[in-house]
């Protein structure tokens, strides 16, 4: 739990600015300006809000990408153990271990990640963390902290499975071309890289379940659409009819380069740290051993 929680911090800290980037330009369609891409995006924020526009609600993620991490290792290490059985690289256990955690992360994040997006709009009504929590919860009701969740778990679960069980086959694949690089700063860039596949592939292939995640949480603020209703179909109809099929695409650049070197980050970070604590009890044990004996 505490090298799944070291992991999600590390990554979202260090990618929050792609994220800013890829809330704005979904969040609000084409009210954004035709065309607007990544470049434009960031000169803007850059321009208007100066670079602490980047960074707008990282407090909010970092309340909850510690704790939902540490529930999303913790999970697929667990799940991953029990179901893969004899045979410990079972992609399709992998790819299950992986949905259970997101369900399970999700439940943890999914608040937060709603405070997150408000505060990364332009112009938001919103002070601080604090400040939206209350006024959400005031205005709108605690559910209104949960309104995307089911979209959450529909995108994160073919998302996790397409994930790990696209880095556990990169990482068995590099391990077996080059088998003296499994251990060591050898053994990080493997999971680096395999890592930065999976991020990638997986952000790709859910690009339009995220872009209806965005619209319900930001919906009815700075300008943003508001829904009668928060099923996945309603959303996508009304994208779909002011966008056209483009707008559910609509910030899969800065999504993919969010993801890639992300998932790089936050697998090198766990599987390090994750060696570390095995490392510690390993030392540990010995000791225990002989203060049980004796």
């Amino acid at each position: 739990m505490v090298a799944g929680s070291i992991a999600g911090s590390v990554e979202h800290t260090a990618m929050f600015p792609i994220d800013t980037l890829k809330t704005r330009m979904q969040a609000l369609g084409s009210g954004s300006g035709p065309g607007l891409g990544v470049r434009q995006s960031l000169s803007s924020i850059l321009k208007l809000e100066g670079a602490a526009g980047l960074y707008r609600g990282i407090w909010a993620m970092g309340l909850g990408a510690g704790p939902a991490h540490a529930v999303y290792f913790s999970v697929y290490e667990l799940c991953k153990k029990t179901l893969s059985g004899s045979n410990p690289n079972n992609p399709v256990a992998h790819a299950v271990s992986g949905v259970c955690a997101t369900v399970a992360s999700d439940a943890v994040i999914t608040p937060m990640d709603m405070v997150k997006q408000r505060l990364q709009l332009e112009g938001t009504p919103y002070r601080g963390v604090g400040d939206c929590i209350r006024r959400v919860q005031v205005e709108e009701g605690v559910a209104a902290f949960y309104r995307s969740y089911r979209t959450t778990v529909v995108m994160n679960a073919p998302f996790t499975a397409v994930h790990f069980a696209t880095y556990e086959a990169a990482k068995r694949g590099l391990s077996e071309l080059s088998p003296e690089s499994v251990s060591g700063d050898e053994g990080l860039a493997v999971h680096a890289t395999a890592g930065a596949a999976a991020g990638a592939l997986a952000a790709a292939v859910t690009t339009p379940l995220d872009v209806v995640k965005t619209q319900l949480q930001c919906q009815g603020v700075c300008g943003c659409d508001k829904f009668a209703s928060s099923s996945i179909g309603n959303v996508i109809r009304v994208v779909v009819k002011k966008d056209g099929y483009s707008g559910l695409m609509r910030g899969w650049v800065p999504r993919m380069l969010f993801h890639a070197p992300a998932a790089a980050i936050c697998w090198s970070t766990y599987e390090a740290s994750k060696s570390f604590f095995q490392k510690l009890n390993e030392a540990k044990n010995p000791r225990q051993l002989i203060n049980e004996s004796s």
